[in-house]
């Protein structure tokens, strides 16, 4: 029903502004129908009537000062609320005209739709509700006092490596250019988080936030997140401390995963405003944004910034689309292969050993099986003949021992090391299942039980030991044991140990997002200021592959391609209508106005409290109209499939287990509504196996015995109608989540012993050439070393003593005979310095002198350069990273050089096209002494 203007206010418009603490009652904080002075038109001196000389805003909003905040023009529900916009931004700058002091912020709505609008510093932009006083406050305060953000300074102690600096530029200046939303694709372990905590602190100096959200998808990232703030930014208030439920207002820095977020502004109890942040941060914002967290974004539309390490080739279209990006185009990216090939390198390089077992590649059958091991199965009375899987079903049909212990004895024998030789640095097993993981635990305590069953734990999101001070994963990331964390999903992403050096892969993976987070738990360097006794250097790790996942992704670069899954109540409800539209045409219109009853009883079950929901209102609004459900034409229908069906992803809070089983009965019905007997034979097959699985020795199932029997009767079916598949719906739904499925009882489990099939080692990753350059490095430094003990000239040098020119020489033809024939030009390749000399290389090598490469001298004085000058933009910081690039590939760079290619790339003037003529002089300067 369409509401006039007055009706809109009092209904819709006040009541809005109540929930944002705004009293309509209340002359000193809202005024209605504010008086607006103007101007008469030329030559009228007086005003010809009541109204000539007056205009008047249907609300404003007051300060505490009791000054005009904001204005608010009304439209009544059947407009658009845009008709507004023109006669609002009138009204408030002629309101600063009439006061003076600053420029209302202007509010514009038809009671369904809100739109809020910063004159002269952003376009209107929709909105979930009202600002509170004390947000318009906060507004006005940082449109007053904000700096501008291409001058502020970043503190390179937070977030210092040139690449962090260039993506903290990169969306500062964007924010200067009123852009909203940004997507920062990095590597994982490239220091995204500190990224971001750098550019909370310059935002807050620079007075353009005060209030910062940080989303994450799980609780341990929560406390990671909360700990690095508290790190870098000691001073700024955070929530939640510790065991804090209830959202504190009077912080700066809030953490929270997103249903701790979706239940905070679900609850009316503990309203919380949709302004109150300035920034909000989505970590891993490929997952969990989409469906029932997006809702958190569209409640806070405010500045947003999207973090991922998938890299740029597999984000999907949604994430760019979210962001505001073209498709392939983040606001900034840094990769794997910019991180490792780095000079010095940000990021860990890894080498993979692929390990399968013979009945991972030939299956378990008598042909497999050895002869002892038949035996013991005839001696257990089981039939040899009987046992016949494939290698892909180990761990899901058939559980076998010797699998899993001959994996976890290559894993003893092939992992990297602590310093003492006989225990395995920090690791992490990916394992299929719980029970996959607690069956692994099992044989670590059993093989080495010296170790007191401390040696490796299992870590899953479900139990409550692992969180929390002295928890598993603490005891994990800051103890010298457990060394071996076994997880199912909950340590694939975003956890941040550096000491891992081994990463065992026991289970397939085809998400090829997922599979780099995995791997990205090892990339980590160690952090020098910080050694761990247990891990004190790391310059490889190892991955363990027993399931070919390297060679799934060569052969498939994206992995499984998913199917978009829409969310279960969203299928119901499309079937729902499906069956309607189906009923009608064929004339059952009985079963109709049956499915129409039961679809808007769903319909007044939608969460009231969601954003969604709530900017739907005008779509709802149609359906409260009794003549829109009597004749449901075909237009109708797709106005409810367009409209209304997708506001179902809202829903959370129900048994899925008896809705999954709703849906089946649906389906069948609709099959045997469309006569199509084939579908709904297939579909009853399957029901009445959940109906049989329920089991009768729960109190609540055997007293619904009779229907359970019955339903699993042929001729049960036959004469099945509408009101048999209801009452199942009703009484068989709920019990639906007791059922036992036979899949699991139809698990094998064998003790057989297995045997390795193949062990190779694998070159892989973007530093091949690396192999060789460290091999011959290792030849190189085993020679010297043996020749030590008994050549006169190295035990000279050795003791510090000073060797002549005749010695030199002398020492340079024995090196460059022996294998691996050295010489001058090796070394310096070798060891990447070209300025160095022969014996200072053998100086080097026998730990007498520290020897800095070329790139790591070029990189060090770089990075001294940019920590010099912190307000270089981001498409300088992009010419100095090509440049470092060029010095450190060609080894010297003139003049002419930085206004030709590549450097025209990035200005077409070059370097005079991005750097000041000062500035020119000094970046000349660097280049002259690193190229002297």
């Amino acid at each position: 029903m369409t509401k006039t203007e007055a009706q809109t206010r009092s209904e819709l418009i006040d009541r809005l502004l109540a929930q944002s603490g705004w009293n309509v009652k209340d002359p000193t904080q809202v005024i209605e129908e504010f008086d607006i002075v103007t101007p008469l038109p030329e030559g009228v001196a007086e005003p010809r009537t009541r109204y000539e000389g007056h205009q008047f805003s249907d609300y404003v909003l007051l300060g505490k000062d009791r000054k005009p905040l904001a204005v608010i023009e009304a439209k009544k529900t059947a407009r658009d609320a845009a008709l507004g916009r023109e006669q609002a931004k009138q009204y408030c700058y002629n309101i600063q005209k009439q006061l003076g002091g600053e420029l209302p912020f202007c509010f514009y709505t038809n009671g369904h739709d809100l739109y809020f609008w910063d004159l002269e510093n952003a376009p209107p932009r929709k909105v979930a509700g009202f600002p509170t006083r004390d947000d318009l406050e906060r507004f006005a305060y940082i449109r007053r006092n904000r700096k501008p953000l291409t001058q502020e300074f970043i503190n390179t102690s937070i977030a210092g490596r040139d690449y962090q600096i260039r993506a903290i530029r990169s969306v500062l200046e964007g924010i200067e250019q009123k852009k909203r939303d940004f997507l920062l694709v990095m590597a994982t372990g490239t220091g995204k988080t500190r990224t971001c905590i750098a550019m909370v602190d310059a935002l807050m100096r620079a007075g353009h936030a005060e209030k910062v959200l940080f989303l994450v998808d799980r609780i341990a990232l929560r406390d990671q997140a909360l700990a690095a703030f508290k790190e870098h930014m000691p001073n700024e208030p955070r929530w939640p401390n510790l065991s804090e439920k209830l959202i504190a207002t009077d912080r700066r820095v809030y953490v929270a995963t997103y249903p701790t977020m979706l239940n905070i502004i679900r609850d009316e109890s503990q309203h919380l405003s949709p302004h109150f942040f300035d920034f909000i941060v989505v970590d891993e914002s490929h997952r969990s944004i989409y469906n029932t967290f997006g809702e958190v974004l569209d409640y806070f539309k405010t500045i947003t910034l999207g973090l991922t390490a998938t890299p740029t080739d597999i984000i999907d279209h949604n994430t760019f689309q979210l962001f505001h990006c073209e498709d392939g185009l983040p606001t900034f990216a840094y990769t794997f292969e910019e991180a490792v090939n780095n000079v010095p390198p940000y990021l860990c390089n890894f080498q993979v050993m692929k390990i399968q077992t013979k009945f991972q590649m030939e299956g378990i059958s008598k042909r497999t099986i050895t002869l002892e091991d038949q035996k013991k199965l005839i001696l257990q009375g089981k039939e040899v003949e009987e046992i016949n899987f494939d290698g892909s079903q180990l761990e899901k049909q058939v559980i076998n021992k010797g699998t899993n212990t001959l994996i976890v004895r290559e894993f003893m024998e092939e992992s990297i090391k602590d310093a003492s030789g006989v225990l395995p640095g920090k690791t992490i097993f990916f394992c299929a299942t719980k029970a996959h993981a607690r069956r692994m635990e099992e044989i670590f305590d059993k093989l080495y039980p010296q170790y007191h069953g401390e040696l490796a734990k299992v870590l899953v999101s479900d139990d409550p030991r692992v969180y929390g001070k002295g928890g598993l994963l603490d005891q994990f990331t800051h103890n010298d044991m457990p060394r071996i964390a076994i997880s199912v999903d909950m340590l694939d992403t975003g956890i941040d140990v550096r000491e891992i050096v081994n990463l065992v892969f026991a289970k397939p993976v085809y998400s090829y997002t997922k599979f780099w987070q995995m791997v990205g738990r090892g990339t980590r360097l160690l952090e020098t200021s910080k050694p761990k006794p247990w891990c004190l250097e790391k310059d490889v790790f190892l991955i363990l592959d027993c399931w070919d996942n390297f060679e799934y992704f060569k052969l498939n670069p994206k992995g499984m391609e998913l199917k978009a899954q829409l969310p279960l109540p969203v299928r119901l409800v499309g079937l729902r209508l499906d069956k309607i539209e189906k009923a009608n045409d064929s004339g059952h219109t009985d079963i109709a106005a049956r499915e129409v009853a039961k679809l808007r009883q769903q319909i007044a079950a939608l969460p009231k409290d969601s954003v969604v929901i709530k900017e739907a209102a005008a779509a709802l609004v149609r359906l409260e109209d009794e003549n829109f459900w009597i004749s449901l034409s075909h237009d109708r229908l797709e106005f409810l499939r367009a409209e209304i069906k997708p506001l179902f992803r809202t829903v959370s809070e129900a048994d899925f287990k008896a809705m999954r089983f709703e849906r089946d009965l649906l389906e069948y019905s609709l099959a045997v509504l469309s006569e199509d007997k084939e579908q709904a034979e297939t579909l009853k097959e399957g029901i009445v196996e959940q109906i049989s699985e329920l089991p009768l020795s729960v109190s609540f199932v055997k007293q619904e015995e009779t229907l359970i029997r019955a339903a699993q009767a042929s001729h049960f079916w036959v004469k099945a109608g509408e009101d048999a598949l209801d009452e199942m719906v009703a009484k068989l739904g709920p019990l639906m989540k007791f059922r036992e499925p036979s899949a699991v009882q139809e698990q094998t489990h064998l003790d057989l012993i297995d045997e390795l099939h193949k062990k190779e080692w694998v070159e892989f990753g973007p530093q091949h050439e690396a192999v060789s350059i460290t091999r011959y490095r290792e030849m190189v430094e085993a020679l010297i070393a043996d020749l030590t003990g008994h050549n006169p000239v190295l035990l000279k040098i050795k003791n510090g003593e000073t060797v002549n020119e005749g010695e030199a020489k002398a020492l340079a033809e024995l090196l460059h005979e022996e294998h691996p024939h050295i010489t001058e030009d090796l070394l310096r390749q070798v060891y990447r310095n070209r300025k160095a000399r022969f014996i200072q290389f053998i100086r080097h090598i026998l730990g007498i002198e520290a020897l800095k490469s070329f790139p790591d001298e070029v990189s060090a004085a770089f990075d001294q350069f940019i920590r010099d000058h912190t307000i270089l933009g981001s498409q300088q910081l992009e010419f100095l990273s090509l440049l470092k690039k060029f010095i450190i590939e060609r080894e010297k760079v003139e003049k002419k050089d930085l206004i030709n290619a590549p450097f025209t790339i990035i200005h077409p003037q070059g370097i005079r096209g991005v750097f000041s003529p000062a500035e020119i002089d000094e970046i000349l300067q660097l280049t002259a002494q690193l190229a002297a």
